[in-house]
């Protein structure tokens, strides 16, 4: 096609025409329409290659004749099919034809079972999947009281590895997996909404047979999506399709959610997932570099681990920039990577790391923000419950989440050590007793730290 043409002369003006044969003119154009351009890379390193340095640059450039934006769709030779992509004819307006179109989201064709790592936390859950994924009939496994399967973690834990992995799978056995993240699916809503094809949209989605959606707490405050999912969710469970859900919390913790909703959620199964350990995210980037064919050594692994600490995505990244940047750096061999050859390609995300790890200014902010008052009013010496509360759970946060001494915290609080321990032993015991009022707050604070 003609714009694919066009972004490759101006790749190779930027990047050298050597640089654009090997990793862009060899992506195999396998199909293409006004909207959307199908590509096939050969191995993951490629696939790796266009989603670190050309993704942003595609979606930012490539064009068709009418000024729209067109869509790259990525896909590994001898990988599960692409995403399932619907289509459909819009009504005739102004004169002009046409066409209302619903784009998914797109696979990593990278998120199967088999390259899950299994943790002893998380190990039940993914034998259920397991089980779920094998048995003769998603609609068997509804039947039995596996619907909805809502899975809930934070950031990093595996949420979206699953899920795709159960998309791959059920497609391998040729259902028809629908896989949508929460944004995505609000996305739709409004969009049928405006070109007036909801009939259209509500076939899309209650057609499928298994129906999977990511992030379902994106939904809060959105009344309108919540009261279409609520119907979508209806038409699907009372058909026995199988539906599968996942968030970063439980859903009796959602804020903002229609009761009726949080209900239908509780209808199944609830799983929880676990971030990993430091020896299981070791095992994870080991299977990682395996798959991808390169030797990656230990304390380059430990190295990766001991500094990527925010959330298992930050350490995810890190790696696949690392193997791409290597692959590039001519200066640096595969064979005799190290430690601070590491630090030197990975400069700018040890730069984002340090700006995202978890400090105390970040901790009083994030209570100030819960409790809608000032992080002065923490600091400051008000002794009323409108401030003495959040400045306790404050402390015992720095103490808990950053191992701080009390001598510091009371340097940073203005307050002699001995009230810092008070304060933290009033927090702890409330939490220990699930004071409602201390303990729900607590959570919520983590939570929003940990996303």
């Amino acid at each position: 096609m003609q714009a694919w043409e066009q972004f490759l002369h101006t790749q190779e003006a930027e990047l050298g025409s050597e640089t654009v044969k090997k990793w862009l003119r060899s992506l195999k154009v396998q199909r293409f329409d006004a909207c959307n351009l199908y590509l096939e890379a050969k191995d993951s390193f490629q696939a790796l290659w266009f989603e670190e340095h050309m993704r942003s640059k595609a979606q930012a450039t490539l064009i068709n004749g009418n000024n729209k934006k067109i869509k790259v769709h990525l896909t590994i030779a001898n990988s599960p099919p692409a995403p399932l992509k619907t289509r459909f004819k819009g009504k005739v307006k102004d004169n002009s034809s046409t066409r209302f179109q619903l784009t998914f989201d797109e696979l990593d064709p990278l998120c199967l079972f088999q390259h899950f790592v299994v943790s002893p936390d998380n190990d039940l859950t993914y034998k259920l999947l397991h089980e779920i994924v094998d048995s003769p009939s998603p609609t068997k496994t509804a039947a039995e009281g596996f619907n909805p399967i809502y899975l809930y973690g934070t950031a990093g834990s595996g949420k979206t590895h699953l899920l795709m992995g159960l998309v791959h799978a059920f497609r391998a056995r040729g259902l028809k997996a629908l896989y949508a993240r929460a944004e995505t699916f609000t996305d739709h809503v409004v969009t049928a909404i405006r070109a007036g094809e909801m009939s259209t949209f509500r076939q899309t989605y209650r057609n499928a047979d298994v129906l999977l959606i990511d992030d379902v707490h994106v939904f809060s405050r959105k009344g309108a999506t919540q009261e279409e999912f609520f119907h979508t969710f209806n038409t699907l469970h009372l058909e026995g399709k199988q539906i599968v859900l996942s968030a970063h919390c439980a859903p009796q913790e959602l804020q903002l959610i229609e009761p009726r909703l949080v209900s239908r959620f509780e209808w199944g199964i609830v799983l929880p997932l676990k971030t990993l350990h430091a020896d299981q995210l070791r095992n994870m980037l080991q299977l990682k570099a395996d798959i991808l064919n390169f030797a990656l050594p230990p304390k380059v692994v430990d190295f990766l681990i001991e500094t990527f600490t925010s959330n298992p995505k930050a350490l995810i990244k890190a790696f696949e920039a690392l193997v791409l940047r290597l692959h590039l750096d001519s200066q640096h061999s595969v064979h005799a990577l190290s430690v601070p050859a590491a630090k030197t390609l990975l400069a700018d995300l040890l730069a984002e790391e340090l700006k995202s790890a978890l400090t105390s200014s970040r901790i009083i902010q994030a209570v100030a923000e819960h409790y809608g008052i000032r992080t002065e009013d923490i600091l400051g010496k008000s002794q009323t419950r409108e401030c003495a509360l959040p400045r306790q759970l404050a402390m015992h946060l720095c103490r808990d989440k950053l191992k701080m001494p009390f001598m510091k915290i009371g340097d940073l609080f203005a307050r002699d050590h001995s009230t810092v321990m008070a304060s933290v032993k009033h927090v702890q015991k409330s939490l220990e007793q699930d004071q409602r009022d201390i303990a729900g707050a607590w959570q919520m604070i983590v939570k929003k730290l940990q996303n």
